[in-house]
């Protein structure tokens, strides 16, 4: 057991396996609210990493593929990895069904092996990096950067730690030795019966992102804070709830 009780196996799996297509299926309506800006979030990762028809990307946590479909709409050839069989079989059935350029694979981020096959990676929503338990951080940052070619774009966003204090509400924990936020939410399945979830969440202060990032061999460009939604440049507040990075692998040393 990690921090706060957060178990060592893919806790978030059965989460997934009771949203199923609830998460994020847009032909039906029935998406869950957070999932709403994604063409936004996508546009902005177009122009923060210079994306191009033909590029490579590396869609790390890529869930349903909500991310990954809608960049492969736009001509960029889209590699989607998440450890959740749910999440990759919905992906798959969506891109095949519209003849979209995007693979999916079953895979824990702790075991990316990509070496500079990608000219950028996307890790949004805390797309496997935030659901560590406090763990492997840094290893992970490190798998990511390895991923991309040298001078590729690297984009990731993390929930952050001044937001989740500020606005801890009854029942929620803040581990500040893992900065680890565990919470219990109520969830409904594709049958609309309701069940409780625990989650725990990796928070990071824009200091700790800065440092994994540059650890890992990333050059910073820029660190912002946003909102699911409405990505882009600002500031770091204490009112927004994720950081998002903006880096690019440096050339190798």
């Amino acid at each position: 057991m990690g921090a706060l009780g957060c178990p060592d196996g893919p806790w978030f799996n059965e989460i997934a396996d009771c949203l199923g297509p609830r998460y994020w299926a847009p032909n039906t309506g029935r998406i869950m609210a957070f999932t709403k800006g994604t063409e936004q979030e996508v546009a902005c990762a177009v122009e923060a990493l210079g994306l191009e028809p033909g590029m490579r990307v590396l869609d790390i946590g890529c869930g349903p593929g909500r991310h990954a479909l809608a960049l492969a709409r736009r001509g960029i050839a889209v590699h989607g990895v998440d450890l959740s069989d749910t999440f990759v079989g919905l992906a798959r059935q969506a891109a095949e069904a519209e003849g979209l350029p995007a693979t999916f694979q079953v895979l824990d981020v702790r075991d990316l092996a990509f070496a500079g096959e990608y000219d950028a990676a996307i890790c949004l929503c805390q797309g496997g990096f935030g659901l560590l338990g406090g763990a492997d951080d840094a290893e992970v940052v490190s798998r990511i950067t390895a991923a991309v070619r040298p001078g590729g774009g690297v984009l990731l966003s993390a929930f952050s730690s001044y937001f989740a204090l500020r606005h801890l509400e009854a029942g929620e924990e803040f581990d500040p030795e893992t900065g680890v936020l565990h919470e219990v939410a109520t969830l409904r399945d594709a049958e609309g019966t309701e069940r409780p979830f625990d989650l725990w969440t990796t928070c990071f202060t824009r200091r700790e992102l800065g440092l994994l990032a540059v650890g890992a061999g990333l050059e910073v460009l820029a660190i912002h804070g946003v909102t699911p939604g409405r990505y882009g440049p600002g500031p770091v507040t204490l009112a927004d709830p994720e950081l998002l990075l903006v880096a690019r692998r440096g050339p190798d040393r």
